[in-house]
């Protein structure tokens, strides 16, 4: 594979954690502070909306964890190591985050519809969904992929061995 195309994965890669970041340092903590005096007040929703915050933050470790596995995974494509054991413990540890990034916002659903209904805003609720079904795409075609390549280097293994 040319040097070109894991760049451009690694640009990828880049550009989806960016607004990600930025949402994380410049747009939770303005809804933290407000979320906070609505709590103070005697609000129950503000204390939804910390929940909900919560787990986003948390949710962006595994995240992050990902993105970074997937950049390892582009230099073993570099490395022309790409069919080794190192891929393979990338693409799992990918899939593990997704899978619980996918937990985390199942357990946030339950918060989100109360605070749609609060706000009459049943987006939020779709919002939720949508970042759950991705996660569990991620996850099931990680895993997908992981047994391919686990597949590839055992018949690479077998050619190895004949030669």
């Amino acid at each position: 594979m040319k040097l070109s195309s894991t760049n451009f994965l690694r640009f990828a890669i880049i550009v989806i954690g960016i607004p990600v970041l930025a949402l994380c340092i410049f747009g939770l903590p303005q809804i933290v502070s407000v979320a906070f005096k609505e709590a103070a007040n005697g609000a129950s929703l503000g204390y939804m909306v910390l929940g909900i915050l919560t787990i986003m933050y948390a949710s962006a470790i595994p995240f992050y964890v990902a993105l970074f596995q997937a950049f390892k995974l582009l230099n073993y494509i570099d490395k022309n190591i790409a069919f080794s054991d190192l891929s393979v413990l990338a693409l799992k540890k990918i899939r593990t985050c997704a899978i619980v990034v996918c937990g985390l916002y199942v357990v946030a659903l339950p918060f989100v519809f109360i605070v749609a209904e609060w706000d009459d805003a049943p987006g939020l609720v779709l919002i939720g969904l949508v970042i759950v079904g991705a996660s569990m795409v991620v996850g099931v075609f990680t895993a997908l992929l992981k047994k391919l390549l686990q597949e590839a280097i055992k018949i690479k293994t077998e050619n190895d061995l004949t030669v």
